[in-house]
C-alpha cells in the first residue's frame, strides 16, 4: 500500500513538473526554430489558426479605434474601414502561415545582410540571428496560460501568449504594441 501511494505521489510530481516546464520548453523550441529559420519546426510550437484569428482581431480593433466615431458614422468612411479590415485580414492570413513566416525570416535575413548586421566582420558571414524572445520576462497567468513579455526597440511591450492544449503548450497570440 505504501509503495502504491509513493508511486502515485511520484506520478503527480512528475506530471506537475512537466506542466510547469512545458511553456519554457516551448519558448526554447520557438526561439531555436526562429534562430535556425526552420519553419517546419515552428508548426509544432504555434497554433496558426488561433494566432491568425487573434492578430486579425487586434488589427481590426486598432483600425476601428484609430478611425474614430466620425469615420464610422459616415457611409464612405465605413466602407473604407471595411475594405481596410478585409485587406489587413488578408495580409494576416497570408503572413501567419509557416510559408509566410519563412518569407518574413528570409526578408529579415536580407535586411540584416544589407545593413551589415553579421555574426562577424567577414563579408560572407551569416547574418546575426533573430532573437525575439531574448530577455523576456515570463509569467503564468493561469494553469493553462503563460506569457513572455519582451520590449520593442522603442520600449513598447510585446506579449507572446502560450496556451496549454492538453499536455502541449502552443503560441496562440502575440499582443502587438499598436498604441
Amino acid at each position: 500500500m505504501k509503495k502504491l501511494l509513493l508511486l502515485l505521489g511520484l506520478v503527480v510530481v512528475l506530471l506537475a513538473g512537466w506542466l510547469v516546464s512545458g511553456p519554457y520548453l516551448t519558448l526554447r523550441g520557438l526561439a531555436a526554430a526562429v534562430e535556425q529559420r526552420d519553419t517546419s519546426t515552428l508548426d509544432r510550437y504555434v497554433d496558426f489558426p488561433m494566432l491568425r484569428a487573434n492578430l486579425r482581431a487586434q488589427l481590426d480593433d486598432y483600425m476601428v479605434r484609430r478611425a474614430g466615431p466620425d469615420v464610422q458614422s459616415n457611409l464612405i468612411g465605413a466602407l473604407l474601414l471595411t475594405a481596410g479590415q478585409k485587406l489587413s485580414g488578408t495580409a494576416v492570413d497570408a503572413m501567419v502561415t509557416p510559408t509566410g513566416i519563412g518569407a518574413l525570416m528570409e526578408g529579415h535575413t536580407l535586411w540584416k545582410r544589407a545593413s551589415n548586421d553579421l555574426e562577424s566582420n567577414d563579408a560572407y558571414a551569416a547574418p546575426r540571428a533573430a532573437r525575439p524572445l531574448e530577455g523576456a520576462t515570463h509569467r503564468f497567468e493561469s494553469t493553462s496560460r503563460f506569457t513572455a513579455t519582451t520590449h520593442t526597440p522603442e520600449g513598447a511591450p510585446m506579449v507572446f501568449v502560450l496556451q496549454r492544449q492538453g499536455l502541449v503548450w502552443k503560441l496562440v497570440n502575440i499582443e502587438l504594441p499598436l498604441d
